[in-house]
């Protein structure tokens, strides 16, 4: 088999270990994610392949959710022929609105998708007023 070296592509690759490219305890590596809000929850997703159920810690104080996950590195006594997938801790917050039940919060790890269901506060859902006639005064109705 012919493998072509590319020196370029080694010294970018040693300026991300060297400046933090690859995720150390120092440095960690953002997750990707993407977010959306249906009916009355907030679903988010993170990017997590080969990140195992186990390494992934999930803490929330008041409105902010913090999620760590690890990816362990490759064997050293291994030859590397491609390294492109970062490797060691990945950290991402998320300050979410007082609108949301940060309580009730649901999270599920399926083919390297983190998913967290985060649904409204009850005091943050639409409700109605009924408006009193005369001297009365109606209650507001949930």
């Amino acid at each position: 088999m012919y493998l072509r070296t590319d020196p370029f592509r080694e010294f970018d690759r040693l300026t991300q270990r060297v400046f933090g490219g690859q995720g150390t305890s120092e440095q960690p590596t953002v997750m990707p994610m993407d977010a959306w809000r249906k009916n009355d929850n907030f679903y988010v997703e993170f990017d997590l392949p080969g990140v195992k159920e186990e390494s992934i810690e999930l803490d929330v104080e008041r409105n902010v959710v913090t999620i760590k996950a690890e990816r362990p590195a490759l064997d050293t006594d291994i030859e590397r022929l491609a390294s492109e997938r970062p490797r060691g801790f990945f950290t991402r917050q998320l300050v979410l609105g007082d609108n949301l039940d940060t309580e009730r919060i649901e999270a599920n790890l399926d083919g390297g998708v983190l998913t967290l269901v985060i649904p409204v506060a009850e005091s943050a859902k639409p409700r109605k007023i009924e408006v009193g006639k005369g001297g009365s005064h109606k209650a507001i109705a949930s």
